[in-house]
């Protein structure tokens, strides 16, 4: 029964939600890198830089390719910062949108950081200039954990 239903389409025409994201809190010179949305529903917000994972592609491989997709930049990735959910919903109370995100953090390796893809800016922000910026729920949080693991990473190198 199981290798049954596994071997099913699934209907097209229904979204299929949660999907699986990754996400990157990356980090040069004290500074974390944002990327302002270009796409509704959460056009104009600042967010880490991040999207889709790819049927047959492993998270941090998914980080790596936003990244590189939506900055134009490198990075060395150390680890996984926080798993978050990201979940929207439509004026009438239904669901839009469910994204469980792979967050990881590591740092700056190569490149210039220049918007492209699914986004309107880019800019490396210094951490005491977070709180001016409209953000995703819950990002500010995460570039504070990813900020103490990061420490934590360089003291124990």
């Amino acid at each position: 029964m199981l290798k049954r239903r596994l071997m099913e389409k699934p209907e097209i025409d229904k979204p299929q939600w949660p999907r699986a994201a990754a996400s990157a809190a990356i980090f040069r010179d004290g500074k974390i890198l944002l990327a302002q949305r270009s796409k509704p529903p959460l056009r104009g917000v600042w967010s880490l830089p991040g999207g889709h994972i790819e049927p047959g592609e492993k998270a941090h491989q998914a980080a790596l390719r936003e990244l590189r997709e939506e900055t134009g930049i490198t990075a060395d990735l150390y680890g996984v910062a926080d798993v978050a959910d990201v979940i929207l919903h439509h004026d009438d109370g239904s669901l839009r949108a469910h994204y469980v995100i792979n967050v990881f953090f590591g740092v700056w390796l190569d490149g210039d950081a220049r918007p492209d893809s699914d986004c309107m800016a880019v800019e490396w922000v210094d951490h005491s200039k977070l709180s001016e910026r409209s953000m995703t729920q819950g990002t500010a949080a995460i570039i504070e954990r990813a900020a103490g693991l990061l420490e934590d990473t360089a003291q124990n190198s």
